[in-house]
């Protein structure tokens, strides 16, 4: 079972990689917040996850990067362009949810269902698109119409293409292990997000037994950032400075970024000064 940590920036992914992640999450919501300054409300499209991939897949060093594909940002036609511009910004692979356009985040009331016939089209296009990717199905039904739904709209997924199943909203042992049961060898994704998710108190063992094979944490190293960010801001506002606030060293940043590798780079073809 592998947990993959929300990234969002080149820095984090790097930071993420250094840690020895074996695989990291590009969310939508984080997107949307740090990119656009809004809520998770339909306001982010294919183009942002795919530009923030962009420059965050070269800082992984290889560690795959699963996104956020929404909707697909519309039916199978763009859900499939979507796939295409993923790939080629090197994400290895995508969930793609049943929600109506726009979507609401997953934790939100007032979820719409599309028809799980038009949903099940939008996974075998793009299970067929010849991306290679990875195609997770997040299914919302869970909190809209209820587990047996949820359970067979994930069943007709993974007879559409996909390669594992994203119950969204499921978060207790018995209803993990009932959607395990429907779906014997299908790899399981769950989320254990500040907004709501897995319980905490299962173990990895557990959910290992339950069939989960990925568990997200998409927010959590961003939520993190912006507690510290705060916490430098209001000390620099009370006291002039930011001397109490714990911090990445200089020279950690430095190295983060490469410096010292660029100005060796800059060295090298610097021009000759003439004697």
């Amino acid at each position: 079972m592998t947990h993959l940590p929300g990234v969002y920036d080149p820095l984090t992914a790097a930071l993420a990689a250094r840690a020895g992640s074996a695989a990291v999450h590009l969310s939508g919501a984080a997107v949307s917040a740090l990119r656009l300054g809004l809520p998770d409300l339909g306001y982010v499209h294919g183009t942002h996850i795919a530009d923030a991939a962009a420059t965050v897949v070269p800082a992984l060093g290889g560690v795959p990067l699963l996104a956020d594909a929404d909707t697909g940002y519309g039916n199978a036609l763009h859900a499939v362009w979507t796939a295409r511009r993923y790939a080629a910004a090197g994400v290895a692979g995508l969930h793609l949810e049943d929600q109506v356009s726009p979507k609401r985040c997953g934790h939100l009331a007032g979820k719409e269902l599309l028809d799980a016939g038009a949903a099940a089209a939008k996974i075998r296009a793009v299970a067929e698109a010849g991306t290679g990717l990875v195609v997770v199905a997040r299914t919302d039904a869970y909190t809209v119409t209820g587990l047996d739904d949820a359970i067979a709209r994930a069943v007709r997924y993974v007879h559409a293409g996909a390669d594992a199943v994203f119950v969204e909203g499921v978060s207790g042992a018995g209803d993990l292990a009932a959607v395990h049961a429907a779906l014997p060898g299908v790899p399981l994704v769950v989320n254990r997000s500040e907004a709501g998710g897995v319980t905490a108190g299962l173990t990895d063992a557990h959910l290992a037994g339950l069939g989960v094979r990925l568990v997200l944490h998409p927010v959590a190293p961003l939520l993190a950032a912006l507690e510290a960010a705060r916490t430098a801001y209001a000390a620099i506002a009370a006291d002039g400075h930011a001397g109490a606030v714990p911090r990445l060293p200089w020279d950690a940043f430095t190295d983060l970024v490469g410096q010292d590798g660029a100005l060796e780079l800059d060295a090298r073809y610097a021009p000759e000064v003439p004697a």
